[in-house]
């Protein structure tokens, strides 16, 4: 389940809503499932990690990922133990980054041609009777497109039974890669309106980045 891979699938869009520059809000594509019972509350949770996930630069990353995933959970409702044993869920997470650079070939809106302006090295000599000049050259140029495709995953299971009770995956895409702030969103999106499924899946859920 957890997915600790530069890899991914997605769909959606960090967007700045005209006319209010402060009100950034990130979109993304999410599916949740599960069986969570209604009279359940949220409780004490602990992250559950893969072996290959506690030592060196992927505990790092692991570190990171679980900081944004435990800031939607709180708003969620549960509280964070330190130990397995005290928990009343075990989370386990997963990120998955894809970096897609789009040529202007690819589709004709990524198209920007412009002139520029070439010139030869400063006062470069020449023969005879021209001793030095400068040289312009007008052309056209292409812009090659960065995108980044994001995804998030998250499974709640009893402790006690290991039983899935939750599942949620949240899916976005846009110019820049998952930094904190946006992987805490992409998390707040999956769980929003916990336990409740969601009336469609998969469905737009919309979230202000650093709320």
């Amino acid at each position: 389940m957890t997915i600790d891979r530069r890899t991914l699938v997605l769909a959606c869009g960090v967007a700045a809503l005209p006319g209010c520059a402060a009100l950034n809000t990130l979109s993304c594509e999410v599916a949740t499932y599960g069986d969570w019972p209604a009279e359940r509350k949220p409780g004490r949770y602990a992250f559950e990690r893969l072996p290959s996930q506690k030592a060196g630069e992927a505990a790092k990353r692991q570190d990171r990922l679980e900081a944004a995933a435990a800031q939607a959970l709180d708003k969620a409702g549960f509280a964070t133990v330190p130990e397995a044993s005290q928990a009343d869920v075990i989370a386990q997470i997963g990120a998955r980054l894809t970096r897609i650079e789009i040529s202007p070939w690819d589709d004709p809106f990524w198209w920007s041609w412009g002139p520029g302006y070439w010139r030869s090295p400063v006062w470069r000599p020449v023969r005879a009777p021209y001793p030095y000049y400068y040289r312009p050259y007008w052309g056209l140029h292409a812009d090659w497109r960065t995108r980044y495709e994001r995804s998030v995953a998250l499974l709640l299971r009893d402790r006690a039974t290991n039983t899935p009770l939750f599942e949620a995956h949240a899916q976005s895409e846009g110019g820049t890669s998952g930094d904190a702030a946006v992987l805490a969103a992409m998390f707040e999106a999956a769980l929003q309106d916990f336990p409740a499924l969601g009336a469609t899946n998969p469905r737009r859920v919309s979230v202000t980045l650093g709320s």
